[in-house]
């Protein structure tokens, strides 16, 4: 405790006025010792407290912490910064009544009052919100690809750069891309902070318009300049395949390294088992669209599908496989349920080529020019009942070339010379009421059914040619040269993802091409 002394005037003195001079300065001298000695009051003066102020500073739009925000007080105590997290602590305040402001470039300052007490801390939550601003951003500049380039396609990557002096991240942008003069727009980017967006699936040989707009947070916008571009010509994508993303089945082309991949499908329905024409100038293909596989083409870049068929796609375990382009290119065969078509790439001529045995169906099938013969297999109720036909192109001379086997039967094709067949089946024979294959083999053999060699067991048991156990190897066809096989290798388990291999007529050389892909095409 600490004290002071008062001294007080006291009416007492007064009559010391009246006295003589002489006695005056003694009367005076007297009084004061008195009122040393017996006036003084003892008033006790309070010690000054101290707390603590911790808090955290939040971005109003998305309550991110703001790290680098400045906190100041009043009455002044210290200036301090939040951290990365946001958050911040004041040691050694006076207790009582505080302010505390907090601020950072593009947000309004905030205020809050909070009592501080003695040995306590104080929490606190500050939100800031971002300063509006009427003026309008700059244009964005600096476009990639530039200005009137020509850029493969079909995917083309773009992007632009902010101008000025506008802070990257308080600017969104939209996109809009423009097919040539036809007026046709596509919203790339609606509303994002980023500066680049993909435009996907283009047509080749095209020119394209682009244009930004820029948007502050104030609402404020200003559009780019319309930039352009124009896609290369198509390349000759000699593979045809299938993939199936985000539960949509569609067709693929591409290179042997899968640089030019382009999707060529994308309804939301199955378009599958894609072949490319003898003349390669349409791709034929299935698709369930009408809610049967029926038979369209289409240009190699996706573009003017057209039905040909009426007669489906269809029957035993042929949903949509069982067709092939005859060797001109001018007609495909089709099987439907115990029928096997010809009919013309424009859909007309349809013609009965031959009829399935009794209680069996047409699947797949193949037509060369050599000899100008027809493969086709049948089936009955059961897919493990399976045979091969040979017949003329007219129909005629149907005659079985390869009878019921243990195992599955499946996918007969013709070799380039026409002199020998291509096909898989299932050497561990086994039977089950899905169909499911567990070691399924394929095998090449001359068509009067000598020289039978089983690819997938490889040759001498040398790298890269086995078939692993646990897998099938199905779905094989011929290279355009003859001199390899490309296949599908997929595990024996339900569901597992498909992968589309090549290998030699010996089985060595057992290479990958594509990665989530079946039903593949090589012309």
């Amino acid at each position: 405790m600490y004290y002071r002394r008062n001294f007080r005037f006291s009416l007492y003195m007064l009559p010391s006025m009246l006295l003589p001079i002489r006695f005056r300065t003694l009367w005076l001298l007297l009084t004061c010792c008195t009122l040393w000695l017996t006036g003084c009051e003892d008033n006790p003066v309070e010690p000054v407290l101290y707390g603590k102020v911790t808090g955290t500073v939040r971005d109003a739009r998305n309550n991110q912490p703001l790290a680098n925000a400045s906190i100041t007080t009043t009455p002044a105590t210290s200036s301090v910064a939040t951290d990365a997290q946001g958050n911040f602590e004041l040691t050694g305040v006076p207790t009582g009544r505080l302010t505390i402001a907090a601020s950072k470039a593009d947000y309004r300052s905030v205020t809050v009052a909070v009592t501080v007490e003695s040995e306590a801390a104080v929490a606190v939550s500050i939100v800031l919100e971002k300063n509006l601003s009427a003026t309008p951003p700059s244009a964005p500049v600096r476009p990639s690809p530039a200005d009137q380039a020509t850029v493969p396609g079909p995917d083309v990557l773009l992007g632009w750069h902010p101008a000025g002096t506008d802070k990257g991240d308080s600017l969104r942008y939209d996109v809009v891309l423009y097919q040539g003069t036809s007026g046709t727009a596509r919203n790339l980017l609606t509303n994002s902070r980023d500066t680049v967006v993909r435009a996907t699936q283009l047509s080749y040989n095209t020119t394209y318009f682009w244009q930004v707009t820029v948007r502050n947070a104030g609402g404020s916008s200003v559009r780019s300049p319309l930039w352009s571009f124009r896609t290369d010509v198509q390349p000759d994508n000699r593979y045809l395949f299938v993939r199936t993303e985000n539960g949509n089945t569609d067709i693929y082309s591409s290179n042997e390294t899968g640089t030019t991949l382009t999707r060529l499908t994308t309804s939301a329905f199955v378009e599958a088992n894609p072949q490319l024409s003898p003349n390669r100038d349409r791709i034929a293909y299935t698709s369930n669209a009408t809610g049967q596989f029926q038979l369209y083409t289409m240009n190699r870049d996706g573009s003017d599908s057209r039905q040909i068929t009426l007669q489906p796609v269809d029957g035993y375990f042929n949903q949509g496989v069982g067709y092939r382009w005859s060797p001109d290119g001018g007609q495909l065969i089709y099987s439907s349920y115990n029928k096997l078509y010809r009919i013309n790439r424009d859909g007309t001529g349809l013609t009965v080529l031959a009829t399935a045995p009794a209680e069996r169906h047409f699947r797949e099938c193949d037509w060369t020019g050599q000899g100008n013969r027809i493969v086709v297999q049948t089936v009955g109720v059961s897919i493990y009942d399976s045979e091969f036909y040979l017949l003329n192109a007219d129909g005629s001379n149907f005659k079985q070339l390869i009878g019921n086997l243990p195992g599955r039967l499946d996918s007969p094709s013709f070799s380039v010379d026409g002199q020998r067949i291509v096909y898989t089946r299932d050497v561990d024979a086994f039977s089950d009421g899905a169909g499911r294959q567990l070691n399924a083999h394929i095998f090449t053999q001359n068509l009067d059914g000598s020289g039978q060699v089983d690819v997938s067991s490889g040759s001498s048991g040398t790298a890269n040619s086995t078939k692993p156990a646990g897998f099938n190897d199905i779905l094989p066809h011929y290279s355009p040269n003859g001199a390899q096989i490309i296949f599908v290798q997929v595990n024996n388990v339900a569901q597992s993802v498909p992968e589309i291999f090549t290998v030699d007529l010996n089985g060595r050389n057992r290479v990958r091409l594509f990665e989530r892909a079946t039903m593949p095409d090589w012309k």
